[in-house]
This record gives structure tokens, C-alpha cells and sequence, in this order.
């Protein structure tokens, strides 16, 4: 008879290594560019798998970060851009897909939500941004914007708390009125 030795897993005993910091010479300009040391990246799956590492802190510094390094990013204004809206039913019971220039598609939601926020571009008036995970954003193109726009015109969307708004997901997303102090 042999006596039972408890299992071992593949990698016991090894000591996985601490992360390193790296300078990855990456950043996304304003239209949603990724650039490596100076030159466009041009292959979009790897531009997706950058992405999918890619993450932003409190402080507003993105970074991609790997089980064995990471690195700071410098990002000109969102790490993407919603190139493309549609919108499924109407009124309340309307839901509006966005997608991103690396073809992700986000439901505007509670938890995608649209913010008008100042843009580090265009500090002097308000910019409509999608946030999504990581901490991440994207901001709405001019032609999606004004796309989303025309949704108010065609359902009336006008809220008196809130003024003229959409509505996705169940959610009433009101867009702001700018004041000259913004």
C-alpha cells in the first residue's frame, strides 16, 4: 500500500516576481491615436490588446498594467472615442448603444453614464464623455453628439427639473445648459 501524499499545484513553491515599471513610450492623442515611440500603432488588434490592460486612477494618470509590468501613458484627452450611436425603442423605454473606435459597444446606463465635463482640449466649455470601467472615458464624437441631440428633437425630451434630455436604460440623461462661467 502506498500512503496518500497530499497534491501539489503546478507552480508551488515558485515565487512569482513583483511587478517591474516600465517606460512604454505610448500615448493616445485626442482623436483616439495610440502611438509607441513616436509612431502611429497601426495594427488594431494590438491597439484592443493595449486596451485591454489599460486603466486610469483617481488622479486622472492612465496606465497599463500587466501581472509583470506597468507603465504611465500620457492620454491628450479620453483613452477612446464613441464613434457611433443607435438607439433601440423610444421615450422611457429607449436604449442607446455606443461604440467605440476600437469597436466595443457601451448601453448608455447607471453604469456607463454621460458626463459633460471640461475637456483638457477644450477647457473653455463642457465636453459629453462616456465613463466607463477601469476609470476609463470616452468622449462623444461631435457627430454622435449631435446625433443624440436629434433624439431630444424627436421625442421632446424636456425635463423642467433637468432640462432637455435622453433617455436610456431607464435613466434620464439631461444635458446642460453652459454658462458663460464654465
Amino acid at each position: 500500500m502506498t500512503a496518500d501524499r497530499p497534491k501539489s499545484e503546478p507552480n508551488q513553491g515558485i515565487k512569482k516576481p513583483n511587478p517591474v515599471e516600465k517606460d512604454f513610450q505610448m500615448r493616445i492623442d485626442k482623436d483616439g491615436q495610440w502611438f509607441h515611440e513616436g509612431g502611429v500603432i497601426k495594427r488594431p488588434a494590438l491597439v484592443k490588446l493595449f486596451s485591454s490592460v489599460l486603466s486610469c486612477d483617481a488622479d486622472g494618470q492612465h496606465w497599463l498594467r500587466t501581472p509583470v509590468e506597468f507603465g504611465k501613458i500620457e492620454v491628450e484627452d479620453a483613452a477612446f472615442v464613441i464613434t457611433k450611436a443607435e438607439r433601440q425603442g423610444t421615450g422611457k423605454a429607449a436604449k442607446i448603444y455606443l461604440s467605440d473606435n476600437i469597436e466595443r459597444v457601451h448601453l448608455l446606463s447607471p453604469e456607463t453614464p454621460l458626463v459633460f465635463r471640461k475637456s483638457p482640449i477644450k477647457p473653455y466649455s463642457l465636453q459629453p464623455y462616456l465613463l466607463i470601467d477601469k476609470g476609463l472615458s470616452a468622449k462623444i464624437s461631435r457627430p454622435v453628439y449631435y446625433q443624440m441631440a436629434d433624439y431630444i428633437g424627436e421625442e421632446g425630451e424636456i425635463s423642467k427639473e433637468d432640462g432637455a434630455g435622453i433617455w436610456s436604460d431607464g435613466v434620464y440623461f439631461a444635458f446642460p445648459i453652459e454658462d458663460e462661467d464654465v
